[in-house]
């Protein structure tokens, strides 16, 4: 059997983000976080892509492995059938001096070899640049003289009517410059990586910016448990600029109208006039004060999970908003940017849809603006920060949804449900977007009570 490796181009990139998640995902596994389910939907998106993507260079012989204990096997199928002639290889593997990768396409194109990086994105990443620089350098140590590396990314122009079009969903951008710039910083790198992995060094890393970038560390509440949070006056003073205020407040016009988005994310265009990775509304919450003084009313919708949801949200969404006051959002320009999208895609509503846009205001200027700030806030004007702070009665710990990203991979997942599951996550939705725009009233309110 051939001999098991070090690193992988994963673990590898862990390395470079912070030793510590390397070491801890080899010899401590058991201080990983919870499973996170959104993280989940994104590896299956991966993947998803994946195999689609073969379709952009078809005619290939698929060598992933039976687990991923197994890739000495991939490694193997892969020589054989590079020695056989074969012009196109999916997942083809290698193994330099220990270090494992996996490319997504390999292809023989006039006697030339070229390799196909695929990534659910729109435009190359730094790391992923970094990510082909590593399996440039295992490849040619293995004798493949590569002679142009592509990121394959999905392409932010094709627009979807009727079956899907491989051929434009995706986009190939060369990186080859910086990949043949950077070999000696990666050998140096994989190195010292294997270094550490072999005499099992466990790294002092501080916390910081670098758990959340360039991806978000599946070791971040084991580093962080022990980090105090502070609330410091001297940081974050508190601002109540009553002018700035109700500067603000003579700009807001009854009917007020208290509107949230929720979207989902296809990497796959599902429906017609839609993109790849274009955040398509599924849902919206709507609040409506009518005069001063008075309780709100409440308007929703909600998609089925199945069909387009778009022209009915749009439909319903005209008519409740009528014809004039003031539509508050919580950091209007993606509130903005959807409607935008809407007048594109369907043209047909686009005079609605312009006549809703200059109504637009949005909630969050006060606190983005430091009219109004507490040290509490800790520095954010996040909704999330602002509402436990201003109005601790409405809490969004006891929904079974959170925050956005859940509603949007669990709506995803809806129509796979069974019709009691359906039933309730529906309502799980209903209820977190609810209390998003009830959260802008209470809010709204405790700015007025300042002036």
């Amino acid at each position: 059997m051939a001999s098991q490796h070090v690193l992988s181009k994963s673990t590898f990139m862990y390395g470079v983000q912070c030793p510590l998640r390397l070491y801890l995902h080899k010899f401590k596994p058991e201080l990983r976080n919870p499973e996170d389910e959104a993280q989940k939907v994104i590896f299956a998106t991966g993947t998803t892509v994946g195999q689609i993507a073969q379709g952009f260079i078809p005619g290939g012989v698929d060598v992933s492995p039976p687990d991923t204990y197994s890739y000495h096997i991939s490694v193997a199928k892969t020589k054989e059938l590079i020695a056989q002639g074969q012009k196109v290889i999916y997942e083809a593997a290698f193994n330099h001096d220990g270090v494992l990768c996996a490319v997504d396409i390999l292809a023989n194109i006039d006697g030339k070899w070229r390799v196909y990086e695929v990534k659910s994105t729109l435009d190359p990443k730094s790391p992923h640049k970094m990510d082909a620089a590593l399996q440039y350098y295992v490849l040619k140590n293995c004798g493949i003289d590569v002679q142009d590396f592509y990121i394959l990314n999905l392409n932010r122009e094709y627009i979807r009517r009727g079956p899907l079009d491989v051929s434009q969903l995706f986009k190939p951008t060369s990186v080859l410059d910086y990949v043949l710039e950077n070999q000696t910083n990666i050998e140096k790198k994989s190195e010292e990586l294997k270094n550490l992995v072999r005499n099992k060094l466990e790294p002092i890393a501080e916390v910081g910016d670098h758990c959340e970038d360039p991806y978000p560390c599946d070791f971040s509440g084991h580093c962080w448990k022990n980090v105090p949070e502070e609330v410091d006056d001297t940081v974050y003073p508190k601002i109540v600029d009553k002018e700035a205020i109700s500067g603000f407040m003579d700009s807001i016009e009854y009917p007020l109208y208290f509107l949230d988005f929720e979207t989902v994310m296809h990497a796959i265009p599902e429906f017609d006039e839609s993109r790849p990775m274009q955040q398509l509304p599924f849902q919206y919450s709507l609040h409506i004060i009518n005069k001063e003084g008075a309780e709100p009313e409440h308007r929703e919708y909600l998609g089925n999970g199945v069909d387009d949801p778009r022209a009915d949200l749009l439909k319903q969404l005209i008519a409740d908003l009528g014809k004039k006051g003031t539509i508050l959002a919580w950091y209007l320009p993606f509130e903005k940017g959807k409607l935008e999208n809407l007048a594109r895609d369907f043209p047909q509503y686009a005079n609605d849809i312009d006549a809703i846009l200059e109504r637009t205001n949005d909630l969050y200027i006060p606190f983005k603006k430091k009219m109004y700030r507490l040290p509490e806030f800790k520095g954010s004007s996040s909704i999330k920060d602002v509402l436990p702070v201003l109005v601790p009665e409405l809490s969004y710990k006891d929904l079974v949804i959170q925050e956005g990203g859940t509603a949007s991979t669990t709506y995803a997942e809806l129509s796979k449900q069974t019709p009691e599951e359906q039933e309730r996550i529906s309502k799980a939705l209903l209820d977190y977007c609810h209390l998003d725009t009830l959260a802008m009233v209470r809010i709204f309110e405790k700015l007025k009570e300042t002036i």
